[in-house]
């Protein structure tokens, strides 16, 4: 059941207006001018199954509500930065990142999304599967990631850690030049809410891909007996991320506050209404240049 105060603390932590006070915004030390959000079930015009800010219109909701949903998404961007808009992907669970571009549509196949120029909001839905948005220390670029365990294990953030690897050779080189040692990977991760630990259970299956990968990774299954576990995807995602050498990992830490599952008022969940009542809704992370 919703509990009043199990809310993670990123959701009032930035209020703007504009923007739903039930939204999320990241708490993290982003460069000013990066921005980022976190839509939640409030704030839209969709009925039954999908109230009211579902953000999907392949999950059988009435297209004219999505789009006005959409809309209201786009006003909440535009409140913050004049222009700014979100790219929507089709994403499939891969692991495939595109760049951003004024030309890019909404509907290109892909489960990442980078951008440097301003306005263009990397965007995300979710209904169980994990958010990831990305920035670098001084703000040149953003990047968001669908990480759901497919995507996890099949390397979506390692793919988004690759589009900012140009700036880290760059820095390497100024420091080489100035004499001055700098880190190589310098980014900030903000991990969204997602469905918790003692919720996502999965088969031995999903537990061997990520063994195979690394065998730490068993410390994030626990077992559940009739050869399934609860798996801890936001514990997993921050191991692939330091992995990488990404330690400046905020939001999410797998407390009940950030789970999907377990707050029906606040979050869709495909895992607990997939089959329910006709479907259920989709949230949306974006993150953009100011």
């Amino acid at each position: 059941m919703d509990s009043p105060h199990c809310h993670p603390a990123d959701a009032s932590a930035q209020a703007l207006p504009g923007v739903p006070a039930d939204w999320l915004r990241p708490d993290w030390p982003a460069p000013a001018h990066v921005q980022a959000l976190c839509t939640t079930r409030a704030g839209g015009c969709s009925t039954g199954a999908y109230a009211s800010m579902n953000l999907g219109l392949h999950v059988g909701d009435a297209a004219q509500a999505v789009l006005a949903n959409r809309a209201r998404l786009v006003a909440a961007l535009q409140s913050i930065t004049p222009g700014a808009r979100p790219v929507f992907l089709d994403q499939v669970h891969g692991s495939c990142a595109v760049p951003l571009g004024a030309e890019v549509p909404d509907g290109t196949p892909a489960d990442a999304a980078w951008a440097q120029a301003p306005g263009l909001a990397c965007t995300i839905m979710v209904a169980d599967c994990l958010p990831v948005l990305f920035t670098d220390r001084l703000g040149r670029r953003v990047a968001a990631a669908h990480a759901g365990w497919r995507g996890l294990a099949g390397g979506v953030l390692e793919s988004v850690l690759e589009c900012f690897r140009p700036l880290a050779h760059r820095e390497n080189a100024l420091a080489a030049i100035h004499s001055r040692a700098k880190p190589a990977n310098d980014l900030l991760a903000w991990l969204g809410p997602c469905i918790g630990p003692k919720a996502f259970e999965v088969g031995d299956d999903v537990r061997a891909v990520f063994c195979a990968l690394d065998g730490a990774a068993k410390q994030h299954f626990a077992p559940r007996g009739g050869g399934k576990f609860l798996a801890n995807l936001p514990a997993l995602a921050r191991q692939r991320l330091a992995a990488q050498g990404v330690t400046q990992v905020y939001g999410n830490d797998g407390s009940d506050a950030w789970c999907t599952f377990s707050q029906p008022s606040r979050f869709f969940s495909h895992r607990r209404d997939g089959a329910v009542g006709g479907g259920t809704g989709r949230m949306a992370a974006c993150i953009w240049l100011g």
